[in-house]
Protein backbone atom coordinates (compact mmCIF):
# COMPACT_ATOMS: atom_id res chain seq x y z
CA UNK A 1 0.00 0.00 0.00
CA UNK A 2 2.96 2.30 0.65
CA UNK A 3 2.63 5.56 2.54
CA UNK A 4 -1.03 6.46 2.68
CA UNK A 5 -1.92 9.68 0.86
CA UNK A 6 -4.57 11.06 3.19
CA UNK A 7 -6.15 13.62 0.89
CA UNK A 8 -6.38 11.07 -1.89
CA UNK A 9 -7.96 8.64 0.56
CA UNK A 10 -10.61 11.21 1.52
CA UNK A 11 -11.31 12.02 -2.12
CA UNK A 12 -11.56 8.38 -3.20
CA UNK A 13 -13.74 7.41 -0.27
CA UNK A 14 -16.18 10.27 -0.87
CA UNK A 15 -16.26 9.49 -4.59
CA UNK A 16 -17.07 5.83 -3.90
CA UNK A 17 -19.92 6.82 -1.54
CA UNK A 18 -21.23 9.58 -3.83
CA UNK A 19 -21.45 7.22 -6.80
CA UNK A 20 -24.14 5.11 -5.15
CA UNK A 21 -26.81 7.86 -4.86
CA UNK A 22 -28.52 10.11 -7.39
CA UNK A 23 -28.44 13.92 -7.32
CA UNK A 24 -32.12 13.85 -6.38
CA UNK A 25 -31.38 11.69 -3.34
CA UNK A 26 -28.49 13.93 -2.34
CA UNK A 27 -30.66 17.04 -2.23
CA UNK A 28 -28.79 20.30 -1.51
CA UNK A 29 -25.84 18.54 0.24
CA UNK A 30 -26.42 20.74 3.28
CA UNK A 31 -24.52 18.24 5.39
CA UNK A 32 -21.91 16.08 3.72
CA UNK A 33 -22.41 12.91 5.72
CA UNK A 34 -26.20 13.18 5.51
CA UNK A 35 -26.13 13.92 1.81
CA UNK A 36 -23.92 10.90 1.14
CA UNK A 37 -26.12 8.80 3.43
CA UNK A 38 -23.14 7.50 5.34
CA UNK A 39 -23.76 4.91 8.00
CA UNK A 40 -22.08 4.99 11.42
CA UNK A 41 -18.92 3.19 10.29
CA UNK A 42 -18.62 5.37 7.18
CA UNK A 43 -19.02 8.55 9.22
CA UNK A 44 -16.29 7.46 11.61
CA UNK A 45 -14.04 6.58 8.69
CA UNK A 46 -14.61 9.95 7.02
CA UNK A 47 -13.81 11.84 10.22
CA UNK A 48 -10.70 9.73 10.80
CA UNK A 49 -9.47 10.45 7.27
CA UNK A 50 -10.15 14.14 7.73
CA UNK A 51 -8.18 14.22 11.00
CA UNK A 52 -5.26 12.43 9.36
CA UNK A 53 -5.27 14.85 6.44
CA UNK A 54 -5.27 17.89 8.75
CA UNK A 55 -2.32 20.07 9.70
CA UNK A 56 -1.64 18.15 12.92
CA UNK A 57 -1.93 14.43 12.12
CA UNK A 58 -1.75 11.84 14.86
CA UNK A 59 1.52 10.25 15.81
CA UNK A 60 2.36 6.86 14.31
CA UNK A 61 0.38 4.14 16.06
CA UNK A 62 1.59 0.66 16.95
CA UNK A 63 -1.24 -1.67 18.03
CA UNK A 64 -0.44 -3.88 21.02
CA UNK A 65 0.84 -7.37 20.30
CA UNK A 66 0.69 -8.66 23.91
CA UNK A 67 -1.74 -8.47 26.82
CA UNK A 68 -1.26 -8.03 30.53
CA UNK A 69 -1.33 -11.32 32.51
CA UNK A 70 -4.68 -10.40 34.05
CA UNK A 71 -6.28 -10.31 30.58
CA UNK A 72 -5.05 -13.84 29.95
CA UNK A 73 -6.50 -14.81 33.33
CA UNK A 74 -9.87 -13.45 32.22
CA UNK A 75 -9.70 -15.49 29.00
CA UNK A 76 -8.71 -18.65 30.85
CA UNK A 77 -11.62 -18.17 33.25
CA UNK A 78 -14.01 -18.53 30.30
CA UNK A 79 -14.13 -22.31 30.03
CA UNK A 80 -17.30 -23.05 28.03
CA UNK A 81 -16.85 -20.61 25.15
CA UNK A 82 -14.02 -19.69 22.78
CA UNK A 83 -12.66 -16.29 23.78
CA UNK A 84 -9.73 -14.34 22.42
CA UNK A 85 -8.27 -10.85 22.05
CA UNK A 86 -7.23 -9.25 18.75
CA UNK A 87 -5.81 -5.91 17.71
CA UNK A 88 -7.06 -3.71 14.87
CA UNK A 89 -4.88 -5.54 12.32
CA UNK A 90 -6.71 -8.77 13.25
CA UNK A 91 -3.65 -10.30 14.87
CA UNK A 92 -4.65 -12.96 17.40
CA UNK A 93 -2.99 -11.63 20.55
CA UNK A 94 -4.29 -13.95 23.30
CA UNK A 95 -6.70 -16.91 23.41
CA UNK A 96 -8.23 -19.37 25.82
CA UNK A 97 -7.89 -23.11 25.27
CA UNK A 98 -11.22 -23.47 23.47
CA UNK A 99 -10.40 -20.60 21.10
CA UNK A 100 -7.06 -22.19 20.27
CA UNK A 101 -8.87 -25.44 19.48
CA UNK A 102 -11.54 -23.69 17.42
CA UNK A 103 -9.02 -21.66 15.44
CA UNK A 104 -6.55 -24.50 14.98
CA UNK A 105 -6.70 -24.13 11.16
CA UNK A 106 -5.73 -20.45 11.50
CA UNK A 107 -2.94 -21.29 13.94
CA UNK A 108 -1.52 -23.91 11.58
CA UNK A 109 0.44 -21.09 9.93
CA UNK A 110 3.67 -20.87 11.98
CA UNK A 111 3.87 -17.09 11.58
CA UNK A 112 3.15 -15.24 14.83
CA UNK A 113 1.03 -13.49 15.69
CA UNK A 114 -1.48 -15.39 13.57
CA UNK A 115 -3.66 -13.04 11.52
CA UNK A 116 -7.22 -13.93 10.58
CA UNK A 117 -7.41 -11.67 7.52
CA UNK A 118 -4.22 -13.18 6.11
CA UNK A 119 -5.78 -16.61 6.68
CA UNK A 120 -9.04 -15.61 4.98
CA UNK A 121 -7.39 -14.36 1.81
CA UNK A 122 -4.20 -16.38 1.47
CA UNK A 123 -4.89 -19.83 2.94
CA UNK A 124 -7.00 -22.21 0.79
CA UNK A 125 -8.25 -23.85 4.00
CA UNK A 126 -10.23 -20.69 4.80
CA UNK A 127 -12.92 -21.45 2.23
CA UNK A 128 -13.62 -24.74 3.98
CA UNK A 129 -13.37 -23.32 7.49
CA UNK A 130 -15.69 -20.34 6.97
CA UNK A 131 -19.06 -21.55 5.68
CA UNK A 132 -19.95 -18.01 4.53
CA UNK A 133 -16.52 -17.22 3.12
CA UNK A 134 -17.61 -14.40 0.81
CA UNK A 135 -19.28 -12.48 3.63
CA UNK A 136 -16.31 -13.09 5.93
CA UNK A 137 -13.93 -11.82 3.24
CA UNK A 138 -16.06 -8.70 2.74
CA UNK A 139 -16.12 -8.04 6.48
CA UNK A 140 -12.38 -8.60 6.89
CA UNK A 141 -11.41 -6.13 4.17
CA UNK A 142 -13.95 -3.53 5.37
CA UNK A 143 -12.73 -3.78 8.97
CA UNK A 144 -9.12 -3.47 7.84
CA UNK A 145 -10.01 -0.39 5.76
CA UNK A 146 -11.63 1.14 8.86
CA UNK A 147 -8.46 0.49 10.86
CA UNK A 148 -6.33 2.05 8.11
CA UNK A 149 -8.39 5.21 8.39
CA UNK A 150 -7.84 5.35 12.15
CA UNK A 151 -4.12 4.56 12.01
CA UNK A 152 -2.73 5.29 8.53
CA UNK A 153 0.89 5.30 9.75
CA UNK A 154 0.82 1.81 11.29
CA UNK A 155 3.82 0.24 9.55
CA UNK A 156 2.75 -3.36 10.14
CA UNK A 157 -0.75 -2.58 8.81
CA UNK A 158 0.73 -0.99 5.69
CA UNK A 159 2.86 -4.10 5.17
CA UNK A 160 -0.12 -6.41 5.70
CA UNK A 161 -2.30 -4.57 3.18
CA UNK A 162 0.61 -4.56 0.76
CA UNK A 163 1.08 -8.31 1.13
CA UNK A 164 -2.62 -9.02 0.67
CA UNK A 165 -2.87 -6.68 -2.32
CA UNK A 166 0.12 -8.32 -3.98
CA UNK A 167 -1.00 -11.90 -3.44
CA UNK A 168 -4.80 -11.72 -3.72
CA UNK A 169 -6.77 -10.23 -6.60
CA UNK A 170 -9.96 -10.72 -4.59
CA UNK A 171 -8.55 -8.62 -1.76
CA UNK A 172 -7.47 -5.90 -4.20
CA UNK A 173 -11.02 -5.69 -5.54
CA UNK A 174 -12.57 -5.47 -2.08
CA UNK A 175 -9.97 -2.96 -0.88
CA UNK A 176 -10.66 -0.74 -3.88
CA UNK A 177 -14.36 -0.58 -2.98
CA UNK A 178 -13.51 1.55 0.11
CA UNK A 179 -16.21 -0.25 2.12
CA UNK A 180 -15.93 0.07 5.89
CA UNK A 181 -17.84 -1.88 8.50
CA UNK A 182 -18.15 -2.44 12.23
CA UNK A 183 -18.14 -6.05 13.40
CA UNK A 184 -19.66 -5.95 16.86
CA UNK A 185 -22.04 -8.91 17.00
CA UNK A 186 -23.67 -11.50 14.81
CA UNK A 187 -23.47 -15.14 13.81
CA UNK A 188 -20.45 -16.97 12.46
CA UNK A 189 -20.73 -20.39 10.81
CA UNK A 190 -17.53 -22.42 11.00
CA UNK A 191 -16.72 -25.88 9.68
CA UNK A 192 -14.19 -27.31 12.11
CA UNK A 193 -12.07 -30.22 10.81
CA UNK A 194 -12.68 -32.29 13.96
CA UNK A 195 -16.22 -31.52 15.21
CA UNK A 196 -17.93 -30.34 12.03
CA UNK A 197 -20.13 -27.27 11.54
CA UNK A 198 -20.66 -24.85 14.39
CA UNK A 199 -23.23 -22.04 14.19
CA UNK A 200 -21.95 -19.58 16.76
CA UNK A 201 -23.12 -16.22 18.07
CA UNK A 202 -20.34 -13.71 18.61
CA UNK A 203 -19.89 -10.52 20.57
CA UNK A 204 -16.93 -8.17 20.12
CA UNK A 205 -16.13 -5.71 22.90
CA UNK A 206 -13.42 -3.08 23.02
CA UNK A 207 -11.27 -3.24 26.15
CA UNK A 208 -11.19 0.21 27.79
CA UNK A 209 -8.11 -0.75 29.79
CA UNK A 210 -6.30 -1.92 26.64
CA UNK A 211 -6.79 0.70 23.89
CA UNK A 212 -6.67 -0.87 20.46
CA UNK A 213 -7.61 -4.37 21.65
CA UNK A 214 -10.95 -6.15 21.26
CA UNK A 215 -12.32 -9.09 23.24
CA UNK A 216 -14.26 -11.63 21.16
CA UNK A 217 -16.46 -14.38 22.57
CA UNK A 218 -18.33 -17.13 20.72
CA UNK A 219 -21.37 -18.74 22.34
CA UNK A 220 -23.94 -21.35 21.37
CA UNK A 221 -27.64 -21.69 22.09
CA UNK A 222 -28.03 -24.05 25.08
CA UNK A 223 -29.09 -27.53 24.04
CA UNK A 224 -28.30 -26.93 20.38
CA UNK A 225 -26.11 -29.16 18.17
CA UNK A 226 -23.49 -26.41 18.27
CA UNK A 227 -23.46 -26.47 22.08
CA UNK A 228 -22.79 -30.21 21.87
CA UNK A 229 -20.11 -29.49 19.28
CA UNK A 230 -18.34 -27.09 21.65
CA UNK A 231 -18.32 -29.79 24.33
CA UNK A 232 -16.72 -32.17 21.84
CA UNK A 233 -14.23 -29.49 20.92
CA UNK A 234 -13.34 -28.96 24.59
CA UNK A 235 -12.75 -32.69 24.97
CA UNK A 236 -10.56 -32.75 21.87
CA UNK A 237 -8.60 -29.73 23.13
CA UNK A 238 -7.96 -31.48 26.45
CA UNK A 239 -6.69 -34.52 24.58
CA UNK A 240 -4.39 -32.34 22.49
CA UNK A 241 -3.01 -30.65 25.60
CA UNK A 242 -2.36 -34.03 27.21
CA UNK A 243 -0.59 -35.30 24.12
CA UNK A 244 1.55 -32.17 24.02
CA UNK A 245 2.49 -32.53 27.67
CA UNK A 246 3.49 -36.15 27.14
CA UNK A 247 5.65 -35.19 24.17
CA UNK A 248 7.51 -32.67 26.31
CA UNK A 249 8.00 -35.11 29.21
Amino acid sequence: MGQIEHRAEVREFLSSRRARITPEQAGLLDALARALQLDEAEREHLFALARSAGPDPRRPHTPPTTVRPVIQQVLDAVTDSPAWVRNGRHDLIAMNRLARALYSPVLADPRRPANTTRFVYLDPAAREFFVDWDRVADDAAAMLRLEAGRHPHDRALIELVGELSTRSEIFRQRWASHDVRFHRSGRKRLRHPVVGQLDLDFESMELPSEPGLTLNVYTATPGSPTADGLKMLASWAATQDLAGAQDQA
